[in-house]
C-alpha cells in the first residue's frame, strides 16, 4: 500500500501551500493518496475535499460566532474523517484555530503522526502558543529561517523548507513594457501603494495613504501611484481614490482575465521604483522583486497597547527581520501619520540603494535560488516519517 495522507487548509494561501507539497510528495513518492480539505488548486492535485474550503475561511469573533456551531461540528468530521482513514501521517496548513482543534481529537483517539505546515510566530508575541502546539503536532514546517529553534525548544521537530515567495513567477522585459503600455505609464518613476488586502486595513489606512502619496507628490511629481488591488477590496479603494492624487490608478482584478492581471501585478511590482505597504507578507513580495519599500500601519487604540507591551521584537517587516537590519522604515500605530510617511517615501527615494543587499539577503535566506518551497517541504515530511 503506497503513502496515505490527510492534508488540511482553511484559506487560499494554505491550498496554494497545500497544492505545492501535494506536487512534492507525487513526485517523491508517486504511489501516495490523499484526502481532506483544501481548495481549487489542491483539487487539481487530486484532492477530493470533504466540504467546501470556503466554510473555514472566516476571520475575526465578529465572523466566527454566528458560524461556531457549523464550524465545531466541521471539526468534528474532520476529525472523524482522519481517524477512519488511518494516514501515514496529517498534515494541516496554517489556520491554527481549526487546524489544532482537528490535532487535538485526532490524538486523543489514535496514535497518527501530524505534521503543521506555518509556525506560529511566537517570535513575535505568545510565546506559549508553541508549547501548546507541541501536545498535539509532532513536526512543524517552518517558512522563515529563524523559527526551527523556537519549536524544538518547546518540543516539535522542525524543518525550514522556504517561503513559498521564492516560487513565485518573475516579471519579463515583455511583460513589464505590456503593463507601461497599457497604463500610459511612458517612462515615469513608479509608487506602488498597497494599503491591505483586507476591508479593516484598507478603511484604517486609505486615507492616510492618500494624505502622505499627496505630500510627496508635491515633492515628486513625475512619479505615477500604481494600487494593484485584492477583488474584495477593490471597491473600497476606487472609492478612496477619490482623495488621492489625481493621476492615481487601481490594478483591479474584475478588469482583467486572471493571466493578465497576474502579469500586470508582476510587471507593477517589477518596475517600481518605490512602495508603501501595510505591514504583512507583501514585504518578501517587495524584496522578491527588489522594489524599496516604507511600511505603514494603524491599529485601534487597545491593540497597539496591547501590542506595545506583548512585543518580542522591535520591527514587524520581514525583510528587517530576516537580514536582521533595521533599513526598511517603518509608520506604525501613533508614528501612523501622512507627514511622517511622506518624509521616510522622501528618505528613500533619494537612497533606494540602502534596502538592496538587505532584500538580496532575506531572499537568499528564505530559499531563492534552491529546490521550491513545495519540494523541500514534502522531502521534510518523507524524511521524518517512522
Amino acid at each position: 500500500m503506497g503513502l496515505r495522507v490527510f492534508v488540511l487548509a482553511g484559506e487560499p494561501s494554505g491550498d496554494r501551500l497545500g497544492a505545492a507539497l501535494m506536487r512534492g510528495l507525487k513526485t517523491l513518492a508517486p504511489d501516495v493518496s490523499f484526502e481532506g480539505v483544501g481548495g481549487s488548486l489542491m483539487q487539481a492535485e487530486g484532492l477530493k475535499s470533504q466540504f467546501p474550503m470556503e466554510e473555514l475561511s472566516v476571520m475575526g469573533i465578529a465572523e466566527v460566532l454566528p458560524k461556531y456551531f457549523d464550524l465545531k461540528r466541521r471539526i468534528q468530521e474532520t476529525a472523524d474523517a482522519v481517524v477512519a482513514m488511518k494516514p501515514d501521517v496529517m498534515i494541516t496548513i496554517d489556520s491554527p484555530d481549526f487546524s489544532l482543534r482537528v490535532a487535538k481529537l485526532v490524538k486523543d483517539a489514535r496514535d497518527i503522526r501530524t505534521v503543521h505546515y506555518v509556525a506560529p510566530s511566537v517570535w513575535a508575541w505568545r510565546p506559549g502558543r508553541a508549547t501548546k502546539m507541541a501536545k498535539v503536532i509532532d513536526h512543524v514546517l517552518a517558512l522563515l529561517p529563524f523559527e526551527p529553534p523556537y519549536m524544538e525548544a518547546a518540543g516539535m521537530e522542525c524543518d525550514f523548507v522556504g517561503h513559498p515567495v521564492v516560487a513565485e513567477p518573475k516579471a519579463r522585459e515583455a511583460e513589464i513594457a505590456t503593463f507601461r503600455t497599457a497604463f500610459d505609464l511612458g517612462d515615469a518613476p513608479v509608487l506602488l501603494a498597497l494599503p491591505g488586502s483586507r476591508r479593516s486595513e484598507v478603511e484604517r489606512l486609505a486615507d492616510v495613504f492618500g494624505a502622505a502619496l499627496a505630500q510627496f507628490k508635491a515633492k515628486h511629481p513625475d512619479h505615477r501611484i500604481v494600487v494593484p488591488s485584492a477583488s474584495h477590496v477593490a471597491p473600497m479603494v476606487r472609492e478612496a481614490l477619490a482623495n488621492w492624487p489625481a493621476d492615481s490608478l487601481v490594478l483591479d482584478p474584475a478588469d482583467h482575465a486572471p493571466a493578465e492581471f497576474a502579469a500586470h501585478k508582476r510587471a507593477a511590482f517589477a518596475t517600481a521604483d518605490l512602495a508603501l505597504a501595510a505591514s504583512g507578507t507583501v514585504s518578501l513580495e517587495l524584496a522578491a522583486a527588489r522594489t524599496p519599500m516604507v511600511i505603514a500601519y494603524r491599529f485601534n487604540w487597545l491593540t497597539w497597547q496591547i501590542m506595545k507591551r506583548m512585543a518580542l521584537i522591535d520591527t514587524v517587516t520581514l525583510v528587517n527581520l530576516v537580514s536582521d537590519t533595521r533599513v526598511v522604515p517603518e509608520c506604525l500605530g501613533p508614528n501612523c501619520t501622512a507627514e511622517t510617511i511622506a518624509a521616510r517615501l522622501d528618505q528613500v527615494s533619494m537612497a533606494p540603494e540602502a534596502q538592496q543587499d538587505a532584500m538580496r539577503l532575506t531572499m537568499e535566506r528564505v530559499g531563492e535560488g534552491g529546490d521550491s518551497p513545495g519540494l523541500r517541504a514534502a522531502r521534510a515530511v518523507l524524511a521524518r516519517l517512522p
